[in-house]
């Protein structure tokens, strides 16, 4: 028995039971009903002789059932092992012995006549008796989870290099003003210091964006509504800007259209939203930044628009994706329109990319109005 191989458990409980089910497994199957599963399933006999090929399995390997039951699984599905090895040959002694009950998923090659095509193959050993009776594969495709793979090393990869510049700045003053404190002015050392400051709150949000992202992955984003004044947290967002120098009060234009509805949102994860979505265009846009308001009876309606290049047909799927920055130069993970299109949705809203009428890019939000929820 091989480290990969699943022994059975507390035999003494399960022997019963585990008899019982498989006995009444150890006559003819009904092939169809395995065609309503999602995963690719095949089964064969104890002399490894196909007798289940579901549709997903035949969308998989790209064989017709019919084709594939009544031949042997070397011939429909010959699978390798990571050294190349068969696997059929190499599980052998597994199935031989009675207390292995299967073998957990691993990654094998199909060798296919074409090309070969890598999927993760779970075992399951049907027994009667102690003796092989069936045995059971179920297939799926690698490329999601090769996809989930290369996110994370992206995500990793950008992280490394948007802390090291900032990491370096404030290694480099630190250390300077640490070794040649008495040699610098006020002014030199106050400037030093701001520089620390400003690439320390650099770190702490692209901390905060790391972590938002976790969490959206994982699905644990949590909304805390309170009643919220959305103009006020608009001109908030645009204050805090010009008092930051990103930009100058002759580069906003704030406005509103109608009476806006009582809004029961987040009001940090709203502001977070707005600060995304005009840094964004601060960043990528040119010209004057107009963050507009529009009430409706259902909800509110804010739109964020610069006079800049704007978003192309063809990429206006892809902003709202990991690490999308476009064209522009500028620092930035390519997290914030992902960050702010999951905290859109969370509130029930949605969120979309066009053309603004000055020629920019117009990135419009709608988040439903609502009050609280007494049980």
């Amino acid at each position: 028995m091989t480290a990969d191989d699943e022994p059975a458990q507390d035999r003494g409980t399960l022997d019963g039971a585990e008899t019982a089910g498989s006995a009444a497994l150890d006559g003819p199957l009904p092939a169809a009903a395995f065609d309503l599963l999602p995963d690719a399933v095949v089964v064969t006999d104890a002399a490894g002789t196909v007798e289940v090929f579901n549709r997903a399995a035949a969308r998989l390997v790209g064989m017709q059932a019919p084709a594939a039951v009544g031949r042997h699984l070397n011939e429909v599905l010959p699978l390798l092992d990571e050294r190349g090895n068969d696997w059929w040959e190499c599980s052998a002694q597994s199935r031989d012995l009675p207390s292995v009950v299967g073998q957990p998923e691993r990654r094998l090659t199909y060798a296919g006549p074409d090309q070969d095509h890598d999927f993760h193959v779970t075992a399951r050993f049907t027994r009667v008796a102690g003796r092989l009776a069936r045995v059971s594969l179920s297939l799926r495709d690698t490329s999601s989870r090769e996809r989930l793979e290369r996110n994370r090393a992206d995500l990793v990869a950008t992280v490394a290099h948007e802390l090291r510049s900032p990491l370096t700045s404030v290694k480099g003053f630190t250390a300077t003003l640490l070794a040649k404190w008495d040699r610098f002015t006020d002014e030199q050392k106050k400037l030093m210091l701001n520089t620390v400051n400003t690439d320390a709150d650099r770190v702490t949000r692209l901390l905060a964006e790391v972590l938002d992202v976790s969490r959206i992955d994982s699905g644990r984003i949590q909304v805390r509504k309170q009643i919220v004044d959305l103009p006020s947290r608009v001109r908030a967002v645009v204050d805090g800007k010009i008092a930051s120098g990103a930009a100058g009060p002759d580069r906003f234009l704030v406005r509103q259209e109608g009476e806006l509805p009582e809004m029961w949102v987040d009001q940090d994860k709203m502001e977070q939203v707005l600060h995304n979505l005009v840094d964004n265009a601060l960043r990528h846009g040119a010209g004057t930044v107009t963050v507009s308001l529009r009430g409706e009876d259902t909800g509110t309606e804010v739109s964020v628009a610069d006079e800049g290049e704007g978003v192309s047909a063809s990429n206006a799927a892809r902003v709202f994706t990991k690490f999308w920055r476009g064209a522009s130069r500028g620092n930035g993970t390519g997290l914030g329109l992902y960050i702010a299109k999951a905290l859109i949705e969370a509130h029930g809203g949605t969120i979309s990319v066009g053309r603004a009428a000055g020629g920019g890019a117009e990135f419009r939000f709608f988040v439903p109005a609502g009050g609280p929820v007494f049980g």
